[in-house]
């Protein structure tokens, strides 16, 4: 599947191997096992060598890491990584300088940074255009935490979608794809992952973080175009055909613009 096109991306914890075949085996587009938050301190070195042997065992199934910011970690991680050519990115929370960065695709791995702190975002700029970046993410619980805002409140939530028109616009004139929606931390509430999946599609984002497997459809839904959609765009491009040059369709200017929105419909619609 083209890059352009994950829409869902599925953490698991590195410390529950048996866990990423069930993810494989799930709707998500991409699985990311995670050595950074969802490993204890003191389970950093055992989470490294159940990944290690999974990866051993298992060759073939493409996963994204999430590596730790902080050394020694940071260094071990990506050495492993390294190792193995199914790790097919590298995810760096908290990323804030260049240096960082380059550390992270020397091992020979993209890198997917993840925008979570003050410094990250006003770096921003300088990050979207290092060598080695593959794709935009943004880490909104960390960074509302960093920016001691107040959590789901319009105030919060305001400041948070500035952050996050800074990344598409970023990742646009760097020629990224588009970037990669934060998690929603209620697993449950099924309704308010929608929500939040389809205000980011709104504002340019491509797909999302999730926790859940359940969480899914409801990503899927909102990053897939509507039948309507796809038809109209369907129509655009039947039209664009037999005319040079702009023309009209259901009272619409359609001119190069609107041909490449509905080129990028279907790219996402997967038609």
């Amino acid at each position: 599947m083209p890059i352009k096109q994950y829409r869902s991306f599925l953490f698991v914890p590195a410390t529950r191997p048996e866990r990423i075949a069930k993810a494989h085996a799930s709707e998500a587009d991409v699985v990311i096992v995670d050595l950074e938050d969802a490993v204890a301190p003191s389970d950093k070195d055992e989470a490294r060598r159940l990944l290690r042997d999974y990866l051993t065992s298992t060759r073939g199934s493409e996963i994204l890491v999430r590596v730790n910011s902080t050394q020694p970690e940071f260094e071990k991680d990506l050495a492993m990584c390294a190792q193995f050519p199914s790790v097919t990115g590298i995810m760096l929370p908290k990323a804030e300088t260049n240096q960082q960065i380059e550390q992270a695709a020397a091992c020979g791995k993209p890198v997917w940074p993840i925008i979570e702190s003050a410094k990250g975002l006003v770096s921003l700029q300088s990050l979207a255009f290092t060598r080695g970046v593959e794709r935009l993410t943004f880490g909104a619980l960390d960074l509302a935490t960093d920016l001691n805002l107040e959590p789901r409140t319009s105030g919060a939530n305001t400041l948070l979608d500035q952050c996050r028109y800074q990344l598409v616009v970023c990742s646009r004139a760097a020629k990224l794809p588009p970037p990669i929606e934060s998690v929603v931390p209620e697993i449950h509430d099924i309704e308010q992952v929608g929500s939040v999946a389809r205000r980011a599609v709104e504002m340019g984002f491509a797909g999302m973080l999730s926790i859940h497997p359940k969480q899914i459809p409801s990503i899927h839904k909102a990053f897939t175009p509507s039948e309507n959609l796809v038809l109209w765009a369907r129509r655009v491009l039947e039209a664009a055909k037999t005319v040079d040059g702009a023309f009209q369709l259901d009272g619409q200017m359609v001119d190069e613009p609107v041909i490449s929105r509905a080129k990028s419909l279907l790219a996402r619609a997967r038609v």
